[in-house]
């Protein structure tokens, strides 16, 4: 049977298709830029409950994302495939934030007054640690819906159950969750690839762990102890060992300072087969030995250390201070043990962040409304970009790290 029509006939029918087709493709283009990820990180506005999306790369800001609450103690966490950023607010707000469209897509506010969270090791769930009411919240990460609410409760010494503040929440291997217990003086592990989640409890871990640390492999739990000299280490490959104490002379020391902020651990540097940390209540930053976790050296430095931070590649460790001497930052060299850089990035520095291999280092000066990048190896200054209020610094590549 003959055809309708003509090959011929049809020609002219498919050029004028594929020219619409080509037109719509370039029209798509104009408006949208296809990219990754790799290359971009936040940077959180706490005076405007807002995030800075920053391009690493260009060392610009790439949008802002607004409406994200109180954002004064405010934490943030990535997705496995680095496109969502989790935003912890002081007032118990949870949101999801695309980086790509820079937009709000999902929000709870799931507690009165939150201190941070993680993420887990498939990505499936993001925790909260809450101080009000004091426990810890579990959420499935793609909709934020609340899978397990664990009350940190506790016996007190009148023998009445009470609820502590949550602090030093971080991920570990094997989908788990470990955190500490302000007022108990515990550690908690949760575990969250049984149907329920399975919580084991370390007690008499010390008087009041206010933040901890993960080993980069995952397998050291430090808590710092704010009521007591010391810090409490949970090796999460020999659980069954318990709770011990290491450095005794860690803390706020024989000559009692005034503290004025306290010392973040979660900041802590490994370099090598030694450990830096900030001392409470003293101008120092003190190296351990992490084979039986000794103190080596006292590292006399500008103020009382917030954040002791490690370059990728373990050869300088960046120190940042508590007020009032919060407008300087300085660089230890890890083969010497020595000062080597002193540099002024602004008023009030609260956090720095290198960028995922280590050529620069983003620094925020909140009360100089901006954040410097600086060049790692030379010190030079590369760019300052303006912005209000600025605080934590968190780059995508957190991503793939534990307890980041």
């Amino acid at each position: 049977m003959p055809l309708p029509f003509s090959l011929k006939s049809l020609k002219p029918l498919l050029l004028s298709s594929a020219f619409i087709l080509l037109a719509g493709c370039q029209s798509l283009n104009s408006t949208t830029e296809l990219r990754g990820t790799g290359d971009l990180g936040v940077v959180v506005e706490r005076a405007t409950g807002s995030l800075a999306v920053v391009d690493t790369s260009k060392r610009e800001i790439f949008n802002r994302v607004e409406g994200l609450g109180d954002l004064s103690h405010a934490s943030v966490k990535f997705s496995r495939d680095a496109r969502y950023a989790f935003v912890f607010g002081r007032d118990g707000g949870l949101s999801k934030v695309d980086l790509l469209t820079s937009k709000i897509t999902e929000r709870v506010i799931q507690s009165g007054n939150s201190i941070g969270g993680a993420i887990s090791q498939d990505g499936n769930y993001v925790a909260v640690a809450n101080y009000e009411p004091g426990g810890v919240k579990i959420f499935e990460s793609k909709t934020l819906r609340l899978v397990a609410d664990i009350p940190a409760t506790y016996t007190d010494e009148n023998g009445d159950i009470q609820r502590s503040k949550t602090v030093g929440l971080v991920d570990v291997p094997g989908n788990d969750f470990v955190f500490s217990l302000f007022d108990a003086g515990e550690i908690w592990t949760v575990d969250m690839t049984t149907t329920e989640p399975e919580i084991q409890r370390y007690k008499n871990t010390g008087k009041q762990p206010y933040d901890s640390l993960i080993s980069p492999n995952g397998r050291y739990y430090i808590a710092g102890l704010f009521g007591e000299d010391g810090l409490a280490l949970l090796d999460l490959w020999h659980p069954e060992k318990g709770v011990e104490r290491i450095l005794p002379d860690y803390g706020r020391g024989e000559k009692r300072l005034p503290v004025y902020k306290m010392p973040h651990l979660e900041g802590w540097a490994m370099a090598g087969d030694r450990a830096y940390f900030p001392a409470v209540g003293r101008h120092e930053v003190l190296v351990a030995d992490t084979d039986d976790w000794s103190l080596v050296k006292r590292i006399p430095v500008h103020g009382q250390p917030v954040f002791v931070m490690s370059r990728p590649d373990e050869r300088q460790v960046w120190v940042n201070f508590a007020h009032p001497k919060n407008d300087v930052v300085q660089v230890i060299d890890t083969r010497s043990g020595d000062v080597i850089k002193s540099l002024s990035p602004g008023k009030s520095v609260l956090h720095m962040e290198f960028t995922p291999r280590g050529e620069n280092v983003w620094i925020s000066a909140r009360d100089s409304d901006h954040v410097k990048v600086y060049d790692t190896e030379t010190f030079e200054e590369l760019a300052t970009l303006p912005m209000e209020s600025p605080s934590g610094i968190f780059f995508t590549d957190r991503a793939h790290r534990i307890g980041l």
